[in-house]
């Protein structure tokens, strides 16, 4: 900071001045103001010069400045006291607080918006909606406030009318989550309406129109901020029929502030019923009603008998601005209630979503001298000492009794407390609120004269009261009508005229009722309490007095219970002027302030002080001694060591149970070692939690593995088991087994159990065939063969009978006993190794049939002429024979298929005898028989035509029934030929 800023600007923390006097600290600031230097540190707070004009040092590049920086880094600003606030709050997960103070036109406001424009800009770097939402909401918020709750007087062009109180909540990752605003004593009226609505609210654009708008009317020009009001309205989530309510509760305040009433003989009359039925179309009612309202009032007699009392013109007229008053104030107070309702924090639960930590704005009205005060400066003035006796307990009181509580060496320094002052005020049946209260609640006619008259008689020997009676020689007041309090912040003198009316309840019931009984459901809940029937008992309303006291100590509790954090304002002239510093009027602020005394608690003090254990908790990473964990004696002696291994044995103090540490510049040094240790420590944490998680993984695992590894084994076991149980006694069951079903395997059995499935076919065969004579084997692997080649795809092959193979040489199945013993000579030299042999019909290439015999033997295929006593026609090499084709039907045609394309078509005949006798299962069987033994032979089933080439050229064979046909036979067709059968 030293650097950043040169001593030509002066000394940029009030604690390093020469010497701490009067006269140095005001040098100091004139120099500072007259640099533009208007921000300057007293410890960890902040002292705001008003410059009275648009200064660049608010931008995206100053945020980023001081983002994540520590309080000295930098030069004196608001961004470093909010930063300072946020990080405690973030690191540390304690409630902080910025209190905003000063008189009225110091910048409170402005103040108070720049601290919260960066604690928004600061935060949610993951750009998450919902909480983008809420930014939005809070900082438009201000506007709304501003809007309503500002106004301008002699002293200030935008004065805060109100004091203001923001909770910003936030979550573990320190991103805003909601929020709560406070408001306390709003006492402004309104000061203008919107162009657009005028119409139909039945206004005029001239606000000098107005009563309530009359007094700077002539700077009022509002076009702009009207439309940031109404967008902030969008924004918050105000619906169009609440903003169009907001409108006619305003123009309904303004059309009666220019009521007028007169009296005719002893009645009061509402000169210009216009404006009321003007007021009752704004607030939908009925014009008599309001009236009614107006010049009447309902009371309620001891006996219960309700009765109309009119009104005077001047009860009228209090009625009136009583009606008005009220209805801006619950106007106010539902807005606020509205934007609570939007920014709260919704469905919180701090196990699930961590801790919510606050950070609280306190911007409230300044401390007001003016040429007259009433009962509107006796209260901001109140709330003033009590946030100064806050500040005197927290910073000068508290810090001082905890250096003596500690045993820390300390030179005590006077400074005034202002306690006395507080219970002046508000002390139970003596201070100044409890006579008021008391004159409010006394039966008769009480005056303000007469509540002056107590107030001297009880307060007469305070010294800080005093009156004209009390002080005859004091011309500067008035007899009968003012008294004098000594402030903290200067002597102030208050007109006791209008505070017994404006502090008890003006407001009569009958307007209530007349609000709650309005069809705008907006305007009926702004008034709850007119529900109440005039005849119902009801307690006596707080007066206004105590109910604002009530609040000011609920505030002063929500902030003791933070750590706060101070801006402290000040004006530098009443001018409004950017290059006038008066000297009389800022050291009067300094001093009401209490800025010197706490420039010398801070400069003879610690800038920092924590318990032993959280100061080893949070620096312990820093010292080898004490990492991780220490093994002396007691904390004490483990921060002792951090200590002295950093060298700041003289820059600190050990108190008894505290560490406290003189200057900042020793903890920003710890605080870089700490930041450049958490990335070591994150990894070597995330190292470690990592390795855990993947031994976890891997126990997890490996018992996984083992508990499926041992109810795999057991699944099979169950498995072997269920198996031996139903395949027991399959040994004595007709078809060893075949109709036992098997039971569904596990996984890790599904081939297995395939295999075990073919192994019991294979025994289940086995059974069966050993017991077949060897001379019957033959038989049996032809008609397995056939079994398998046919596929079950032709109808009938001749299974269930003997299959003879030979039956040429078979005298049954000759045509007689001559043609048997002509075939038996004729080829008795080739009869070795028959395969097949019977009668055929054949197609040539000629497309002739004609009748012959087919001998089949393990080396050739012989076609004979049985009319030429079994001359061999023709001999084909068995090799030659690639496959064989035959159809689905019962018709005995096969083609057999040669290597040459030159295939033979045959009709097997079926022999005299047995004329239904299937015999190309036969042939299919024993031709495949011999062929498995070398090499395998194709067998196709046709269900429609069979395909063949005859020399070269394909042929397809087509099988037809034919009425009248004596005997199977062919015939040439366009493709090839017709197998014609008989029909039956």
């Amino acid at each position: 900071m030293a650097v950043l800023e040169g001593l030509e600007f002066g000394k940029s923390d009030f604690v390093l001045l020469d010497e701490v006097n009067i006269e140095q600290f005001m040098e100091n600031l004139k120099l500072r103001f007259e640099k533009a230097r208007i921000y300057t540190f007293i410890g960890e707070g902040v002292v705001s010069v008003n410059p009275y004009k648009q200064m660049d040092i608010y931008g995206k590049e100053d945020i980023n400045a001081y983002r994540g920086r520590e309080l000295y880094e930098n030069p004196p600003h608001l961004y470093a006291v909010a930063d300072a606030a946020y990080k405690a709050m973030k690191r540390r997960a304690k409630d902080t607080c910025i209190v905003v103070s000063g008189e009225s036109g110091a910048g409170k406001t402005e103040a108070s918006k720049y601290i919260m424009q960066y604690i928004a800009a600061i935060t949610n770097p993951s750009q998450r909606a919902e909480v983008e939402s809420v930014k939005n909401v809070l900082l438009k918020s201000n506007c709304v406030l501003e809007a309503f709750g500002n106004a301008k007087t002699n002293r200030n062009d935008n004065s805060s009318r109100f004091g203001k109180y923001m909770d910003i909540n936030f979550n573990f990752n320190g991103d805003p989550t909601g929020g709560h605003i406070n408001n306390y004593l709003l006492e402004k009226l309104l000061r203008g309406g919107s162009d657009d609505m005028l119409k139909s609210l039945h206004l005029h654009n001239d606000p000098a129109n107005y009563v309530y708008t009359r007094d700077g009317a002539t700077s009022y020009n509002d076009r702009y901020s009207h439309n940031a009001v109404l967008s902030a309205l969008n924004v918050i989530g105000f619906s169009e029929e609440e903003i169009h309510s907001i409108y006619r509760i305003l123009g309904t305040i303004l059309i009666l502030g220019n009521l007028q009433f007169e009296t005719d003989r002893e009645s009061v009359l509402v000169v210009g019923m216009e404006d009321v039925s003007h007021i009752a179309e704004l607030i939908s009612t009925e014009p008599n009603n309001v009236t009614k309202s107006l010049l009447y009032r309902t009371v309620a007699t001891g006996a219960g008998e309700v009765i109309e009392k009119g009104h005077s013109e001047k009860e009228a007229c209090f009625g009136r601005d009583a009606f008005t008053k009220a209805l801006y104030e619950r106007l106010f107070g539902w807005i606020v209630s509205r934007i609570n309702a939007v920014i709260e924090v919704k469905d919180y639960n701090p196990v699930l979503h961590g801790k919510n930590t606050v950070i609280g704005v306190l911007d409230i009205y300044g401390f007001e001298i003016f040429d007259n005060n009433s009962f509107e400066q006796f209260c901001i003035n109140y709330c003033n000492e009590k946030l100064q006796q806050l500040f005197i307990q927290l910073i000068l009181c508290q810090e001082q009794d905890e250096y003596k509580r500690e045993g820390i060496t300390w030179q005590h320094i006077d400074y005034f407390n202002n306690q006395i002052i507080v219970d002046l005020v508000e002390q139970p049946h003596k201070g100044i609120i409890s006579v008021l209260d008391e004159a409010c609640l006394s039966v008769g006619k009480v005056t303000d004269t007469v509540c002056l008259e107590s107030m001297d008689a009880k307060l007469g020997q305070h010294p800080h009261y005093t009156s004209r009676k009390l002080a005859p020689s004091d011309k500067t007041m008035e007899f009968h009508r003012d008294f004098r309090i000594r402030h903290y912040a200067g002597d102030v003198t208050y007109s006791v005229e209008g505070f017994l009316d404006k502090n008890k309840d003006p407001l009569f019931q009958d307007f209530k009722r007349l609000m709650f009984n309005s069809s705008n459901p907006v305007m009926k809940e702004m008034w709850p309490d007119g529900q109440l029937s005039i005849t119902e008992v009801t307690k006596r309303p707080l007066t206004a007095a105590t109910l604002f006291k009530n609040s000011i100590v609920a505030l002063v509790e929500k902030l003791s219970c933070k750590e706060p954090y101070y801006v402290r304002c000040i004006k530098p002239n009443d001018m409004k002027s950017p290059a006038l510093f008066d000297d009389a009027r800022c050291q009067h602020q300094v001093a009401y302030l209490g800025l010197l005394e706490n420039v010398r608690v801070r400069r003879a003090g610690f800038a920092y002080r924590q318990a032993y254990t959280r100061f080893l908790q949070r620096y312990k990473m820093t010292c080898e001694y004490t990492w991780p964990n220490h093994l002396m004696g007691t904390d004490r002696e483990a921060v002792e060591a951090i200590v002295t291994q950093h060298g700041f044995q003289d820059d600190v103090a050990y108190g008894h149970t505290k560490l406290f540490v003189r200057t900042p510049k020793s903890l920003f040094t710890l605080e870089q070692e700490r930041a450049a240790l958490i990335p070591v420590l994150v990894l070597f944490l995330q190292k470690v939690w990592r390795g855990a998680l993947a031994r976890m993984r891997c126990r997890r695992m490996r018992a996984i593995f083992v508990i499926m590894g041992c109810y795999k084994r057991y699944k099979v076991k169950v498995h072997f088991w269920e198996v031996a149980r139903r395949f027991a006694n399959v040994c004595n069951m007709a078809d060893y087994g075949k109709s036992v079903e098997w039971p569904t395997p596990p996984a890790a059995l599904t081939q297995f159990h395939s295999i075990t499935q073919k192994l019991h076919r294979r025994w289940r065969a086995w059974q069966i065939v050993k017991n077949i004579p060897p001379s019957d084997m033959g038989e049996i692997r032809a008609k397995v063969a056939a079994l398998g080649a046919l596929n079950g795809e032709r109808k009938d092959w001749g299974c269930g009978r003997s299959w003879e193979r030979d039956y040429l040489a078979n005298v049954s199945h000759s045509h007689s006993t001559a043609m048997y013993v002509q075939y038996f000579h004729s080829v008795s030299k080739i009869l070795f190794g028959v395969i097949f042999s019977g009668f055929c019909r054949k197609m040539n290439r000629f497309n002739k049939s004609s009748d012959r015999a087919l001998l089949i033997t393990d080396k050739h295929i012989y076609k004979l002429d049985p009319k030429k006593q079994f001359k061999v026609l023709k001999r084909l090499p068995l090799e030659v024979i690639t496959g064989l084709s035959v159809t689905a039907g019962v018709d005995q045609m096969v083609a057999l298929h040669t290597s040459s394309q030159d295939d033979v078509l045959l009709y097997i005949q079926r022999g005299e005898l047995c004329p239904d006798q299937d015999r190309i299962g036969e042939l299919v069987g024993r031709l495949i028989d011999h062929f498995t033994r070398n090499t395998p032979l194709l067998v196709k089933v046709c269900c429609s035509a069979i395909q063949l080439h005859m020399r070269g050229k394909p042929k397809s064979v087509t099988v037809e029934t034919k009425a009248g046909q004596a005997n199977a036979d062919f015939r040439k067709s366009r493709d090839g030929f017709t197998l014609l059968i008989p029909s039956n």
